[in-house]
């Protein structure tokens, strides 16, 4: 199954943080990185006082089920120092599922396509970035979406990355 992840990180070596992030998913023996977005810094959102995030969308091709990665994630974010004490908080590392094939999940622990994904410019832009429409079900109400989205401006490109993953390394 193909899944679209949102990773954001605004302390400490953001850069580094979300390069382990991925490096940690794509050593996960039933996923496998596919493609990644370029990096972008923006201003945070929500809790506003905080220093600003890089942000990146990676497309993953998974066995694991989205409950499973779901907490493939929140292991992932566990092992880089993710502490949960503030909403919309500083973080080191922020793994989001935002899309799972064409699954719809309402309710409980997750809900596919992400509740808020369509309110965030620092999710469309390098979602967009990626995507290829017949991986994503709904693209064209995404591209709607992002027509109306408040916050484009607050997001710049930060670096440009392409993965490698026959050496599952980053490359500039």
């Amino acid at each position: 199954m193909i899944a679209y992840i949102g990773l954001g990180s605004n302390l400490g070596d953001r850069q580094q943080y979300i390069y382990q992030a991925v490096e940690s998913l794509h050593r996960h023996p039933a996923v496998t990185v596919e493609r990644c977005s370029s990096l972008y810094e923006t201003k945070p959102v929500g809790l506003t006082d905080q220093p600003y995030f890089l942000n990146m969308v990676l497309v993953v091709r998974t066995d694991l089920k989205p409950l499973e990665l779901l907490d493939l994630l929140l292991q992932v974010e566990q092992s880089l120092g993710r502490v949960r004490d503030i909403r919309w908080g500083p973080r080191t590392i922020d793994l989001d599922l935002l899309i799972y094939g064409t699954a719809s999940i309402q309710g409980g622990r997750l809900e596919l396509p992400h509740p808020r994904m369509r309110e965030r410019a620092f999710v469309l832009i390098p979602l967009i970035e990626i995507w290829e429409q017949d991986e994503v079900s709904d693209y064209l109400s995404i591209l709607q979406a992002f027509d109306h989205t408040d916050g484009k401006e607050d997001v710049h490109l930060w670096q440009k990355t392409n993965w490698r993953s026959e050496s599952g390394r980053f490359a500039n």
